[in-house]
Protein backbone atom coordinates (compact mmCIF):
# COMPACT_ATOMS: atom_id res chain seq x y z
CA UNK A 1 0.00 0.00 0.00
CA UNK A 2 1.02 3.59 -0.70
CA UNK A 3 0.13 7.06 -0.07
CA UNK A 4 -1.11 7.41 -3.91
CA UNK A 5 -3.49 4.12 -3.12
CA UNK A 6 -4.95 6.35 -0.62
CA UNK A 7 -5.20 9.42 -1.32
CA UNK A 8 -8.94 10.54 -0.55
CA UNK A 9 -11.39 13.74 -0.57
CA UNK A 10 -14.05 13.24 1.84
CA UNK A 11 -16.99 15.28 -0.12
CA UNK A 12 -20.22 13.37 0.52
CA UNK A 13 -23.02 12.19 -2.59
CA UNK A 14 -26.76 13.00 -1.38
CA UNK A 15 -29.68 12.69 -3.91
CA UNK A 16 -33.56 11.66 -2.78
CA UNK A 17 -35.36 8.91 -3.72
CA UNK A 18 -38.22 6.83 -2.79
CA UNK A 19 -36.85 2.77 -1.90
CA UNK A 20 -35.67 3.88 1.99
CA UNK A 21 -34.81 1.42 4.73
CA UNK A 22 -35.30 1.88 8.21
CA UNK A 23 -30.98 2.44 9.57
CA UNK A 24 -28.61 7.25 8.64
CA UNK A 25 -26.07 13.28 5.09
CA UNK A 26 -23.04 14.43 5.74
CA UNK A 27 -21.32 17.02 4.11
CA UNK A 28 -18.15 17.62 5.10
CA UNK A 29 -16.30 20.64 3.38
CA UNK A 30 -12.78 18.40 1.83
CA UNK A 31 -9.78 19.00 3.60
CA UNK A 32 -6.63 18.31 2.02
CA UNK A 33 -3.94 19.82 4.19
CA UNK A 34 -1.87 17.85 6.56
CA UNK A 35 -0.98 18.01 10.33
CA UNK A 36 2.81 17.41 10.73
CA UNK A 37 4.23 16.00 13.84
CA UNK A 38 8.53 15.49 13.62
CA UNK A 39 9.30 12.64 16.27
CA UNK A 40 12.87 11.89 17.36
CA UNK A 41 13.11 8.37 18.44
CA UNK A 42 15.25 8.13 21.86
CA UNK A 43 17.51 5.23 22.56
CA UNK A 44 17.12 3.39 25.93
CA UNK A 45 19.83 5.52 27.04
CA UNK A 46 18.16 8.71 26.66
CA UNK A 47 15.38 10.34 28.43
CA UNK A 48 12.97 12.66 25.62
CA UNK A 49 12.01 16.18 26.41
CA UNK A 50 8.27 17.11 25.12
CA UNK A 51 7.61 20.31 23.68
CA UNK A 52 4.27 21.00 22.23
CA UNK A 53 3.22 23.52 19.10
CA UNK A 54 0.01 24.71 17.95
CA UNK A 55 -0.45 21.58 15.35
CA UNK A 56 2.31 19.49 16.29
CA UNK A 57 4.32 17.15 19.21
CA UNK A 58 7.36 16.79 18.92
CA UNK A 59 9.42 14.17 20.80
CA UNK A 60 13.50 15.02 21.04
CA UNK A 61 16.08 11.74 21.17
CA UNK A 62 19.29 10.81 19.91
CA UNK A 63 17.99 8.26 17.21
CA UNK A 64 15.34 8.70 14.05
CA UNK A 65 13.58 11.92 12.73
CA UNK A 66 10.19 10.57 11.29
CA UNK A 67 7.26 12.80 10.43
CA UNK A 68 3.93 11.85 11.38
CA UNK A 69 0.80 13.48 8.84
CA UNK A 70 -2.85 12.94 8.82
CA UNK A 71 -5.09 13.66 6.06
CA UNK A 72 -7.33 15.69 6.16
CA UNK A 73 -6.04 18.12 9.30
CA UNK A 74 -9.24 17.97 10.62
CA UNK A 75 -11.48 14.72 9.78
CA UNK A 76 -14.99 14.86 9.23
CA UNK A 77 -17.44 12.59 11.69
CA UNK A 78 -18.21 9.10 9.82
CA UNK A 79 -15.17 8.95 7.34
CA UNK A 80 -12.14 7.05 6.57
CA UNK A 81 -8.91 8.97 6.90
CA UNK A 82 -5.25 8.21 5.75
CA UNK A 83 -2.60 8.01 8.74
CA UNK A 84 1.04 7.93 7.34
CA UNK A 85 4.60 7.58 8.94
CA UNK A 86 7.46 9.07 7.16
CA UNK A 87 11.19 8.66 8.41
CA UNK A 88 13.32 11.78 7.66
CA UNK A 89 16.83 10.34 8.06
CA UNK A 90 17.19 6.40 9.01
CA UNK A 91 14.52 4.13 8.65
CA UNK A 92 11.26 2.65 10.78
CA UNK A 93 10.99 -1.13 11.19
CA UNK A 94 7.47 -1.00 12.42
CA UNK A 95 4.60 1.23 13.68
CA UNK A 96 1.39 0.03 15.82
CA UNK A 97 -1.44 1.94 16.47
CA UNK A 98 -5.02 2.50 17.37
CA UNK A 99 -7.24 5.26 16.71
CA UNK A 100 -11.29 5.16 18.17
CA UNK A 101 -10.46 1.56 19.94
CA UNK A 102 -9.68 0.13 16.33
CA UNK A 103 -6.28 -1.38 15.50
CA UNK A 104 -4.12 0.23 12.70
CA UNK A 105 -2.56 -1.75 10.02
CA UNK A 106 0.45 0.02 8.59
CA UNK A 107 2.01 -0.91 5.48
CA UNK A 108 4.75 0.29 3.29
CA UNK A 109 3.81 3.80 1.28
CA UNK A 110 6.17 5.86 -0.72
CA UNK A 111 9.92 6.96 -0.14
CA UNK A 112 10.39 4.47 3.07
CA UNK A 113 6.71 5.63 4.67
CA UNK A 114 4.33 3.28 6.67
CA UNK A 115 0.45 4.03 5.27
CA UNK A 116 -2.90 2.89 8.02
CA UNK A 117 -6.58 3.58 7.01
CA UNK A 118 -8.43 4.59 10.15
CA UNK A 119 -12.02 5.39 10.68
CA UNK A 120 -13.50 8.34 12.95
CA UNK A 121 -16.79 7.65 14.51
CA UNK A 122 -19.81 9.47 13.33
CA UNK A 123 -20.52 10.16 17.44
CA UNK A 124 -16.99 11.67 18.33
CA UNK A 125 -17.07 15.37 18.74
CA UNK A 126 -13.27 17.52 19.17
CA UNK A 127 -10.78 15.35 19.03
CA UNK A 128 -10.14 11.77 18.91
CA UNK A 129 -6.78 10.40 20.33
CA UNK A 130 -4.18 8.46 17.58
CA UNK A 131 -1.80 6.13 19.63
CA UNK A 132 1.27 5.31 17.77
CA UNK A 133 4.26 2.99 19.03
CA UNK A 134 6.87 3.84 16.34
CA UNK A 135 10.22 0.90 16.63
CA UNK A 136 13.41 2.31 14.71
CA UNK A 137 16.06 -0.49 15.25
CA UNK A 138 18.57 0.00 17.46
CA UNK A 139 17.27 3.60 18.14
CA UNK A 140 14.39 2.28 20.43
CA UNK A 141 10.71 3.03 20.42
CA UNK A 142 8.21 5.52 21.12
CA UNK A 143 5.34 5.96 22.42
CA UNK A 144 2.64 9.08 21.21
CA UNK A 145 -1.07 10.08 22.34
CA UNK A 146 -1.48 11.82 19.00
CA UNK A 147 -4.36 14.58 19.01
CA UNK A 148 -6.80 14.29 16.20
CA UNK A 149 -9.16 17.05 15.13
CA UNK A 150 -12.72 15.87 14.69
CA UNK A 151 -15.40 17.48 12.53
CA UNK A 152 -19.04 17.85 12.74
CA UNK A 153 -21.46 16.47 9.67
CA UNK A 154 -24.19 18.14 8.36
CA UNK A 155 -27.20 15.75 9.42
CA UNK A 156 -30.47 16.13 8.41
CA UNK A 157 -34.13 14.51 9.66
CA UNK A 158 -36.02 12.62 7.33
CA UNK A 159 -39.67 10.95 8.28
CA UNK A 160 -40.74 7.92 6.86
CA UNK A 161 -43.93 5.33 6.94
CA UNK A 162 -43.48 1.99 6.86
CA UNK A 163 -45.60 -0.59 7.80
CA UNK A 164 -46.80 -0.52 11.65
CA UNK A 165 -44.69 -3.98 12.63
CA UNK A 166 -41.62 -2.27 11.59
CA UNK A 167 -42.26 1.35 13.83
CA UNK A 168 -42.85 0.29 16.78
CA UNK A 169 -40.77 -1.16 19.40
CA UNK A 170 -40.53 -4.84 18.71
CA UNK A 171 -41.78 -7.21 21.51
CA UNK A 172 -39.01 -9.32 23.66
CA UNK A 173 -38.31 -12.33 20.87
CA UNK A 174 -38.02 -9.94 18.01
CA UNK A 175 -35.63 -8.01 19.55
CA UNK A 176 -33.73 -10.28 21.26
CA UNK A 177 -33.31 -11.62 17.22
CA UNK A 178 -32.25 -8.24 16.31
CA UNK A 179 -30.05 -7.89 18.70
CA UNK A 180 -28.34 -11.83 17.88
CA UNK A 181 -28.35 -10.76 14.10
CA UNK A 182 -26.29 -6.89 14.88
CA UNK A 183 -23.90 -9.32 17.58
CA UNK A 184 -23.10 -11.46 14.24
CA UNK A 185 -22.30 -8.97 11.56
CA UNK A 186 -20.41 -7.05 14.13
CA UNK A 187 -18.21 -10.03 14.57
CA UNK A 188 -17.66 -10.18 10.74
CA UNK A 189 -16.47 -6.59 11.45
CA UNK A 190 -13.68 -7.14 14.49
CA UNK A 191 -12.45 -10.54 12.55
CA UNK A 192 -11.40 -8.21 9.85
CA UNK A 193 -8.54 -6.90 11.92
CA UNK A 194 -7.16 -10.99 11.73
CA UNK A 195 -7.63 -11.16 8.07
CA UNK A 196 -4.88 -10.41 5.84
CA UNK A 197 -5.60 -7.19 3.15
CA UNK A 198 -7.15 -8.38 0.28
CA UNK A 199 -8.19 -4.97 -1.30
CA UNK A 200 -6.19 -2.21 -3.75
CA UNK A 201 -8.16 0.77 -4.83
CA UNK A 202 -9.62 2.17 -6.83
CA UNK A 203 -12.83 1.03 -5.10
CA UNK A 204 -15.79 0.32 -7.43
CA UNK A 205 -19.14 1.43 -6.68
CA UNK A 206 -21.85 -1.22 -5.45
CA UNK A 207 -24.31 0.46 -7.93
CA UNK A 208 -23.96 3.00 -10.66
CA UNK A 209 -27.25 4.35 -9.68
CA UNK A 210 -28.59 7.32 -7.77
CA UNK A 211 -28.01 7.63 -4.16
CA UNK A 212 -32.00 7.91 -3.04
CA UNK A 213 -30.37 8.57 0.82
CA UNK A 214 -26.87 9.27 1.90
CA UNK A 215 -24.88 8.67 5.20
CA UNK A 216 -25.38 9.94 8.48
CA UNK A 217 -29.37 11.09 8.04
CA UNK A 218 -31.75 11.03 10.94
CA UNK A 219 -34.94 9.39 10.75
CA UNK A 220 -38.29 9.29 12.26
CA UNK A 221 -40.30 6.41 11.31
CA UNK A 222 -44.13 6.51 11.81
CA UNK A 223 -43.74 9.75 14.29
CA UNK A 224 -42.22 7.18 16.86
CA UNK A 225 -38.65 5.80 16.31
CA UNK A 226 -36.14 7.51 15.68
CA UNK A 227 -32.59 6.25 14.24
CA UNK A 228 -29.66 6.51 12.16
CA UNK A 229 -29.12 5.90 8.77
CA UNK A 230 -25.46 4.70 8.84
CA UNK A 231 -25.29 3.58 5.35
CA UNK A 232 -26.08 4.54 1.50
CA UNK A 233 -28.80 3.74 -0.33
CA UNK A 234 -28.84 2.83 -4.28
CA UNK A 235 -31.83 3.15 -6.22
CA UNK A 236 -32.75 0.01 -8.12
CA UNK A 237 -34.88 -2.57 -9.21
CA UNK A 238 -35.51 -5.78 -8.06
CA UNK A 239 -33.00 -7.71 -9.77
CA UNK A 240 -30.53 -5.11 -10.56
CA UNK A 241 -26.86 -6.27 -10.13
CA UNK A 242 -24.75 -5.48 -7.34
CA UNK A 243 -20.87 -5.70 -7.29
CA UNK A 244 -17.98 -5.89 -5.20
CA UNK A 245 -16.11 -2.67 -4.34
CA UNK A 246 -12.89 -4.55 -3.74
CA UNK A 247 -11.49 -8.18 -3.57
CA UNK A 248 -12.62 -9.76 -0.48
CA UNK A 249 -14.30 -13.00 1.29
CA UNK A 250 -17.94 -13.79 1.56
CA UNK A 251 -18.35 -13.88 5.86
CA UNK A 252 -21.56 -13.79 6.03
CA UNK A 253 -25.02 -14.33 3.84
CA UNK A 254 -28.37 -15.05 5.47
CA UNK A 255 -31.69 -13.33 6.30
CA UNK A 256 -31.94 -10.44 8.99
CA UNK A 257 -34.80 -9.28 10.27
CA UNK A 258 -34.25 -5.58 9.49
CA UNK A 259 -31.83 -6.06 7.30
CA UNK A 260 -33.81 -8.91 5.07
CA UNK A 261 -31.58 -10.99 3.18
CA UNK A 262 -27.81 -9.25 3.82
CA UNK A 263 -24.46 -10.27 2.43
CA UNK A 264 -21.63 -8.97 3.84
CA UNK A 265 -17.72 -9.18 2.61
CA UNK A 266 -14.29 -8.99 4.63
CA UNK A 267 -11.82 -7.53 2.37
CA UNK A 268 -9.11 -7.91 5.29
CA UNK A 269 -7.48 -5.46 7.39
CA UNK A 270 -10.19 -4.04 9.03
CA UNK A 271 -11.97 -3.52 6.28
CA UNK A 272 -15.60 -4.90 5.60
CA UNK A 273 -18.60 -3.50 3.55
CA UNK A 274 -22.26 -5.22 3.71
CA UNK A 275 -25.06 -5.28 1.54
CA UNK A 276 -28.79 -5.15 2.67
CA UNK A 277 -32.30 -5.97 1.48
CA UNK A 278 -31.44 -8.37 -1.14
CA UNK A 279 -33.60 -10.19 -3.70
CA UNK A 280 -31.24 -12.87 -3.95
CA UNK A 281 -27.45 -13.48 -3.92
CA UNK A 282 -25.36 -14.86 -6.40
CA UNK A 283 -21.89 -15.81 -4.22
CA UNK A 284 -21.69 -18.19 -1.76
CA UNK A 285 -20.03 -17.76 2.20
CA UNK A 286 -16.05 -18.60 2.06
CA UNK A 287 -15.89 -17.51 -2.02
CA UNK A 288 -13.36 -14.91 -3.23
CA UNK A 289 -14.71 -12.54 -4.91
CA UNK A 290 -13.19 -9.59 -7.32
CA UNK A 291 -13.56 -6.18 -8.06
CA UNK A 292 -16.85 -5.61 -10.06
CA UNK A 293 -17.84 -8.58 -9.61
CA UNK A 294 -21.94 -9.42 -9.39
CA UNK A 295 -22.88 -10.94 -6.14
CA UNK A 296 -26.22 -10.10 -5.29
CA UNK A 297 -29.29 -8.42 -6.80
CA UNK A 298 -31.44 -5.39 -5.68
CA UNK A 299 -34.59 -6.33 -3.20
CA UNK A 300 -37.34 -4.96 -1.07
CA UNK A 301 -36.77 -7.83 2.00
CA UNK A 302 -36.60 -6.36 5.83
CA UNK A 303 -37.77 -3.00 6.80
CA UNK A 304 -38.06 -1.05 3.73
CA UNK A 305 -39.90 1.75 2.20
CA UNK A 306 -39.44 0.26 -1.55
CA UNK A 307 -36.79 -1.71 -3.47
CA UNK A 308 -33.18 -0.33 -3.26
CA UNK A 309 -29.89 -1.30 -1.79
CA UNK A 310 -28.24 -0.36 1.63
CA UNK A 311 -24.85 -0.09 1.38
CA UNK A 312 -22.60 0.37 4.62
CA UNK A 313 -18.77 0.15 5.08
CA UNK A 314 -17.04 -0.16 8.54
CA UNK A 315 -13.43 -0.25 9.37
CA UNK A 316 -13.02 -2.64 12.32
CA UNK A 317 -17.09 -1.76 14.24
CA UNK A 318 -17.02 1.70 13.21
CA UNK A 319 -19.30 1.93 10.36
CA UNK A 320 -18.37 4.98 7.83
CA UNK A 321 -19.37 6.85 5.10
CA UNK A 322 -19.36 4.49 2.07
CA UNK A 323 -18.15 7.33 -0.46
CA UNK A 324 -14.91 7.96 1.71
CA UNK A 325 -14.38 4.72 0.74
CA UNK A 326 -14.96 5.20 -3.08
CA UNK A 327 -12.92 8.60 -2.95
CA UNK A 328 -9.49 6.84 -1.89
CA UNK A 329 -7.10 6.16 -4.16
Amino acid sequence: MNERLLKMNSTAHTASGVGGCLNETMSPTPLTSFIALTLLLATAQSAAAIQTAPSAEIVTGSATEVTVTWQPASVPQGTLFRVTVTPDAGSVDQVTGVFADERLHFEPGLDGSLVALAAAPIDTRGEEDLRLEVRAGEGGSETMVLPVPIVEGDYRMQELTVAPEFGRPQPAEIQERINEESARAMSVARRSHDTPRMWEPPFVAPRESQITSGFGHGRIFNEQVTSRHMGTDFRGAVGAPIRAPARGVVALVDAFYLGGNVLYLDHGGGLVTGYLHLSEHEVEEGEIVEPGQVIARVGATGRVTGPHLHWLVRYGTITVDGMSLLELE
